[in-house]
């Protein structure tokens, strides 16, 4: 099986969730933070984390609508997944719907009882899990 990365694409942020070697249980990894719009950086941060972790599993966050519809934000996401293949064709990347993923992890955190300055820092990356997560359930 190998490991798999989750990922949270924002504008300025890109939540990273990677599994274990057996691609069962998804652990938070990272929030990489960047130049607004500077998708580059965050393209090439995912190469490298790939050919570091030896991944070449990917579980794309794809924010559609609350009614299903492709808005500007599930268009970036499926650009990058575009992106991401011309850098390295050999990638398996499935986009998986996130519309809940970013409220379940902030459950998650409330739950955890952690502070409102301390969910921000973590919750692209809680996302991240959520997503990889609802990837491997779904295999």
């Amino acid at each position: 099986m190998g490991k798999v990365i989750g990922l949270d694409l924002g504008t300025r942020t890109l939540g990273i969730a990677i599994s274990d070697s057996l691609g069962m249980i998804a652990y938070g990894r990272e929030t990489f933070r960047f130049e607004q719009g500077n998708y580059k950086a965050a393209l090439n941060h995912v190469i490298e984390l790939c050919e570091k972790e030896n991944v070449n599993e990917i579980a794309l966050g794809l924010p559609l609508h609350m009614n299903g519809d492709v808005g500007d934000h599930a268009q970036s996401a499926m650009r990058f997944k575009d992106q991401l293949l011309e850098l390295n064709s050999n990638l398996k990347i499935a986009l998986v719907d996130e519309r809940m993923s970013t409220m379940l992890a902030n459950r998650r955190l409330l739950e955890a009882d952690l502070s409102r300055n301390k969910r921000k820092k973590v919750i692209d990356k809680m996302a991240a899990v959520v997503i990889l997560e609802t990837y491997l359930s779904m295999r």
